[in-house]
């Protein structure tokens, strides 16, 4: 999750690596690209476009490597939708970790955004959301779990229950390669969290390699049926020696919005193994 560290404004911040700008350029640029439909959504009918972050941390970094400062994702989120005259009608934020969720709710304050406050796991607060969020709005939720046994599967089936709504989903690279013998172990592990029902339907006699890439299909398959495409496209973020991070992934139901992830994403991707 990051060490704290003390910023300027008064309020903690976390340390971390260089790609983490990486990372919030390639939300940024989504954000920015869509804008126009967001503005559809802004005043219609519906008048909701909203932001959903389930892993906020504390909405402000440093940079390792460089001792550069930066945003978080909530706040680069609302800060960006801000500057394309779209600004988002709700920020949703949530991070089980309350020092860290509280920093970002003071920080999207003062800068005068309409956050609201979830409380507990990101589990708790994906259902909390999509039963209490505006049924009709365009909606977007980047879900940055900081391990592959973080990205509960039911996450993303409470957020899919909404219509309208955009992923941007970070699958973690490390875990599924470094740690994949400890994950095949009993029920409970990383992977049974991420893709329920894996187990009926990867060989596990296959070659290393070969195990993970069923898996990531499975689980993309267990997004698709919820209605949500996953992106062909899969972002490949790497470390400062090129070791693999994670992989970004829209999961979206309407064309548009996977036009829109190609677009933000052309300058290539990553292979996935």
């Amino acid at each position: 999750m990051g060490t704290l560290v003390d910023d300027k404004d008064g309020l903690p911040a976390a340390e971390v690596g260089e790609w983490a700008k990486q990372k919030h350029d390639y939300l940024c640029r989504y954000l920015n690209i869509s804008r126009y439909t967001r503005t559809m959504f802004l005043k219609g009918h519906s008048k909701s476009a909203t932001f959903i972050d389930l892993f906020c941390g504390p909405g402000r970094a440093m940079v390792k490597e460089t001792g550069e400062w930066i945003d978080g994702s909530a706040v680069a989120a609302w800060k960006v939708s801000q500057k394309g005259s779209a600004p988002f009608s709700d920020i949703y934020v949530a991070d089980i970790d309350d020092e860290r969720r509280a920093a970002t709710v003071e920080r999207l304050k003062r800068l005068k955004a309409p956050v609201r406050e979830l409380k507990g796991s990101a589990v708790d607060a994906a259902a909390e959301v999509a039963g209490t969020i505006n049924p009709y709005g365009l909606h977007f939720a980047f879900i940055d779990p900081f391990s592959l046994g973080a990205l509960d599967f039911k996450i993303i089936q409470s957020l899919a229950l909404l219509k309208r709504i955009d992923m941007l989903i970070h699958v973690n690279a490390m875990d599924l390669q470094r740690n994949w013998k400890i994950n095949l172990g009993p029920d409970g592990s990383a992977f049974d969290i991420f893709a329920p029902g894996w187990r009926k339907k990867v060989d596990l006699a296959r070659p290393p390699k070969e195990i993970r890439r069923q898996l990531i299909e499975y689980w993309r398959d267990l997004v698709a049926d919820l209605g949500k495409r996953p992106s062909t496209r899969m972002k490949l973020i790497t470390g400062s020696n090129e070791q693999r991070l994670y992989w970004l992934l829209l999961a979206a139901e309407n064309d548009l919005a996977h036009k829109f992830w190609n677009v933000a994403t052309d300058n290539g991707q990553g292979s996935l193994f």
